[in-house]
């Protein structure tokens, strides 16, 4: 098990649920805090930012190999640093919603993405990090995060598992002892056909620790079979309204949706129990409402049990079906009221 400030995260535990801001803010300082406001409200327990600046991600370039071509990508024609541009979020900003987090009994915290951003963020205490898919192979990156020495999370989108388990060797060499890989598709939205959950208990079993999900698809259906299949943490792209627009927004989840996987991923943590046979202790009332065997019309002493006068009925009170033929062509010792409970003491 592993603990954030004071929530433990572990299969004994709901499902560690995380909003992401990314650029979602739209460049509004006001906007951010209630974005944070929004996070609290909708009982996810951290709300997550990054940390980089377009100068610190790449060069302003604005053609060849710093232009985004891919003509279904939902930044189609931006350069990559006007996008990161876009949607970095200012670190004078930072303290500000931390501290607007803090207020609002949320953990909040970022992923960094060059290592003068650990340092910064080290400043302000921030109590984990994540590191993103695409800095997951950036292994300087890893040795920098992991001597911090507290938790960490690492989104695997697009990484084999030769570079998963280079990255995971690197972490735990350079002082990381709480590691939580996040399976990730790295497409933006993601297809629930190109999630392939079922890596997340492999994954759990291979590399022995904590494993979530960073989702991208649309919804909260592939986050909630994630929990099923062993998921403790669920990472969801989060923006007050998508009809707002933003960097991100397309594949981002509303107020209202962020309180609903909230809601269905702690039921299906509570759903997968333990394996168990037999009624529970709630079912046991509800036992009297099986079928059981009734007399069904007035009987004299002496006379027959017959399948006239005997049906297999609800409630509960009488004798199991299984004993239809065994007392049927019995005889009972005193008069019998239709609506009597078969019992072996009538014969």
């Amino acid at each position: 098990m592993i603990q954030i400030e004071d929530v433990p995260i572990g299969l004994s535990n709901p499902p560690f649920v995380i909003a992401e801001m990314s650029g979602n803010h739209n460049q509004s300082l006001a906007r951010a805090l209630k974005i944070v406001e929004a996070v609290a409200g909708s009982g996810a327990h951290a709300l997550k930012i990054q940390t980089y600046t377009a100068d610190t991600m790449t060069l302003d370039i604005a053609d060849g190999d710093f232009l985004v071509t891919d003509s279904e990508s939902l930044w189609a024609g931006k350069s990559l640093y006007k996008l990161y541009e876009e949607a970095h979020t200012p670190w004078e900003w930072h303290q500000a919603i931390f501290e607007r987090a803090q207020e609002l009994g949320i953990i909040a915290f970022s992923t960094p993405f060059e290592e003068s951003a650990v340092d910064f963020l080290e400043e302000l205490q921030v109590p984990c990090y994540k590191i993103a898919s695409f800095e997951n192979t950036d292994l300087p990156l890893i040795r920098k995060v992991a001597a911090t020495g507290k938790p960490l999370m690492i989104s695997t989108g697009m990484a084999t598992v030769a570079e998963l388990d280079e990255t995971v060797r690197t972490a735990r060499k350079a002082g990381a002892k709480e590691i939580i890989l996040l399976k990730c598709t790295s497409t933006y939205p993601s297809t629930p056909e190109d999630t392939n959950i079922q890596t997340i208990p492999h994954m759990r079993e291979l590399f022995g620790c904590e494993v979530g999900l960073s989702d991208h698809t649309l919804g909260t259906g592939v986050a909630t079979g994630a929990v099923v299949l062993g998921a403790t943490v669920i990472e969801k792209h989060f923006t007050l309204c998508r009809a707002d627009g933003g960097i991100d927004s397309a594949f981002s989840l509303e107020p209202g949706e962020m309180r609903s996987l909230v809601q269905e991923t702690k039921r299906a943590w509570q759903a997968l129990g333990h394996i168990a046979y037999g009624p529970s202790g709630n079912e046991k009332k509800s036992l009297v409402y099986r079928r059981s065997l009734y007399v069904t019309k007035d009987i004299k002493a002496g006379e027959i049990i017959t399948k006239e006068n005997m049906r297999a009925i609800r409630p509960g009170f009488g004798l199991a079906p299984k004993y239809f033929e065994i007392v049927t062509g019995r005889s009972v010792k005193k008069d019998v009221k239709a609506g009597t409970p078969v019992e072996w003491d009538l014969f």
